[in-house]
């Protein structure tokens, strides 16, 4: 039999999992699936607690199965948690949903979590500032299979990651500061695109078209062996723009592979992505014409041991090429010629975890390495160098610098009460200042069955983007000498869960201090970034889930029903200088999903979505500022129809169907309404 095969789902419960060779699933010889999860694979294979669902699989008829876990472990702290004992609520997005979403990149499936902010540049995933609960594009860790892409250039292009969609297993957002989980780049929490490994034999396509010259070929083979799984993915997307100036065209190519074996399992996966698009107004609305081109390669290579200490340690590389153009054509007479950069990251993190009597501890290590060159970031080079692709163009400038953090955790499970206390120690080359340490402590206790309250006190830092540091303009001046912001947060919250009802309300405090902000004393000085703002951030978020099918009624045709709510307020201390500091926060925001079955096949799925940001921002006229405009609340209604019939499924879905005018950075106006259609084929050799 094929390592890999699945046979019929089953309902079961489990009070334990392990991955021993004699633990139940592995001994069950079939595949569960978790369809949403408290937390999840993250960085060095971390590990944490699981918020399950019953969940849906299609089988060919087009209906639904439900396997239900009790308790579950998956990975997104040091050490394992069990499900119903866990602290944290991270946001999932499982497989089904991202097939179900009117969507055509992981910008726009993030959109629908509440406690998100999605700044959208352009359509098609070609950019956008994402953060979390207040925080900038800046704060978060960006990571595909626990490796961290963050951009240290720049949030901007951290999103510029070489897969598709439909390669997707799940997304997993965790909220609130993390450092001492995943790194000095999470201050504000994290983002963890899982992919989908070869498990069978199979080949795959996805394609769609729509409004706007819109075209989109997808197409992945998974191919297995008794110990050994790969995928190797494609995808090419292309649009004429649904303005002047916002055409994109976007290549994806992703491999990943596996091997499992008694004593160890190791991952591999290699990546390249390249977009190029127009920039209309992306970065100043007096240059409408602008023009961004990006590639990104990327490899990394993991393991994990089976014994009673699991070592997990992981390497990997990235390289990140930008030309951005101020003029896409017809270009100023005073215009000297376009920015280029590249930046290069390179790491090595080894993770060790064993269960004791007194609990479970983990501790690791992970040295990473952050290169930039530049001809307008970084300190003046000995000998300008060539870009590489380019045909004109020379580096100038360079920097690099290295990060040491090291890690310990220490987990104690009683039975209604857990406890998590963990630390990191954290050096970099560019502060000359020693290790700087950010602990952290988790705390739960579940109230009868279904009921458990938590709370947590975090500390984290994020260092300084080298767009911070070395950014110069007619009006602004980077700063070389700054340090890491640093943050002090405190959450409660409470966490309901029973097969058919999951409901979480959270409460949360951030105190910001060294936050990075562009200040000057007097109204005709330029621009220069400091470390003197502090910013305090307060807010709740609240989630409910329901899935009425599980009442008793299997043919319901209501699937379906979540809403969410997330409140932020935002106050700044600037230290009597005049700020740049944008509290254009997203201040409320209030989602709502519907799915449904139609009949014989046909589904559909509604998302609806409301927010309100804070703040205003300079209206331009004629290519010149005219006056502050106030961010206008906006609602948007989404929704996909999908057709079933054995491996093949059609599609059509409309995005903003009510046509809203909105902005999500002032002066680069949204789509209005937009029709896709397309369908998915798969089939196994």
């Amino acid at each position: 039999m094929n390592y890999w095969e699945s046979h019929t789902q089953v309902a079961v419960r489990f009070r334990r999992f392990d991955r021993k060779r004699y633990a139940a699933f592995r001994s069950m010889h079939k595949v569960i699936n978790i369809g949403v999860v408290t937390a999840s694979t993250l960085l060095f294979a971390l590990p944490d607690t699981a918020q399950a669902q019953k969940v849906i699989e299609p089988n060919r008829t087009g209906e639904e199965a439900s396997v239900e876990l009790e308790e579950v472990e998956v990975t997104a702290s040091r050490a394992p948690i069990a499900r119903n004992q866990a602290t944290k609520i991270v946001t999932v997005i499982p497989a089904r949903e991202i097939a179900a979403a009117p969507v055509t990149s992981i910008q726009d499936l993030l959109e629908y979590a509440a406690g998100i902010d999605v700044r959208q540049r352009g359509e098609g995933g070609t950019q956008a500032d994402i953060s979390i609960r207040g925080g900038t594009f800046d704060q978060i860790a960006v990571l595909l299979n626990g490796v961290n892409l963050s951009n240290p250039q720049t949030g901007h292009y951290s999103f510029d990651l070489p897969v598709n969609l439909s390669d997707i297993e799940r997304i997993e957002v965790v909220s609130g500061p993390s450092s001492r989980i995943f790194g000095a780049s999470a201050f504000a929490g994290a983002i963890n695109i899982i992919t989908k490994t070869g498990k069978e034999n199979r080949i795959s396509t996805d394609n769609y078209a729509g409004m706007h010259k819109l075209w989109k070929l997808e197409a992945a083979i998974n191919h297995a062996t008794t110990h050994f799984g790969q995928r190797l993915s494609a995808g090419y997307a292309s649009s004429g723009g649904y303005i002047d100036n916002t055409d994109f065209k976007q290549l994806n190519l992703f491999w990943q592979s596996e091997l499992k074996s008694e004593e160890a399992d190791f991952q591999f996966q290699a990546g390249y992505n390249d977009k190029g698009y127009g920039a209309n107004s992306f970065y100043s609305a007096s240059y409408p014409n602008q023009y961004d081109k990006t590639r990104r390669f990327f490899l990394s290579a993991g393991g994990e041991t089976h014994g009673k200490i699991k070592f997990t340690p992981k390497v990997y590389w990235t390289r990140h090429f930008d030309r951005y153009e101020l003029f896409r054509s017809d270009p100023a007479d005073w215009y000297t010629g376009h920015n280029y950069h590249e930046t290069e990251v390179f790491g090595a993190n080894l993770n060790a975890t064993t269960q004791w009597k007194l609990g479970r501890t983990s501790m690791g290590v992970e040295f990473r390495n952050e290169g930039v060159k530049s001809n307008v970031l970084g300190k003046p080079m000995k000998e300008p160098q060539d870009v590489p692709f380019e045909k004109e163009g020379q580096y100038l400038k360079s920097d690099n610098r290295s990060n040491i953090s090291y890690f310990l955790e220490h987990n104690v499970l009683l039975r209604r009460f857990t406890l998590s206390v963990g630390v990191l120690a954290n050096y970099n080359s560019a502060l000359n200042e020693g290790i700087h340490f950010y602990p952290g402590i988790d705390a739960s206790y579940r109230i009868g069955d279904n009921v458990r309250l938590y709370g947590s006190w975090n500390r984290a830092l994020r260092m300084p983007t080298f767009t911070d540091l070395y950014y110069e303009g007619k009006t602004n001046k980077g700063n070389p000498d700054l340090k890491p912001e640093e943050s002090e947060a405190f959450e409660v919250g409470l966490k309901y869960n029973t097969y058919f009802l999951r409901a979480h309300i959270a409460g949360f405090y951030r105190k910001g201090k060294n936050m990075i902000d562009w200040v000057k004393e007097k109204p005709e000085d330029i621009w220069e970034s400091q470390n003197l703002t502090k910013v305090d951030n307060l807010g709740f978020e609240t989630n409910l889930s329901l899935l009425p099918r599980e009442l008793g009624n299997e043919r319901f045709f209501i699937r379906k029903i979540e809403l969410g709510y997330a409140f932020i307020h935002q106050d700044k201390d600037s230290e009597g200088y005049i700020s740049n500091y944008a509290l254009d926060y997203l201040k409320h925001k209030f989602t709502a999903q519907l799915s449904h079955s139609i009949w014989k096949g046909f589904s559909a799925t509604w998302y609806v979505r409301w927010q309100d940001r804070a703040g205003s921002y300079t209206k331009y006229e004629n290519l010149k500022p005219a006056y502050e405009e106030p961010y206008a609340p906006y609602c948007l209604v989404d929704m996909k129809v999908n057709w079933e019939y054995q491996r093949l499924n059609l599609y059509a879905e409309l995005n903003n169907l009510l046509n809203s005018t909105y902005y999500d950075l002032g002066n680069i106006p949204q789509p209005g309404i937009w029709f896709k259609a397309g369908f998915r084929y798969s089939f196994k050799y």
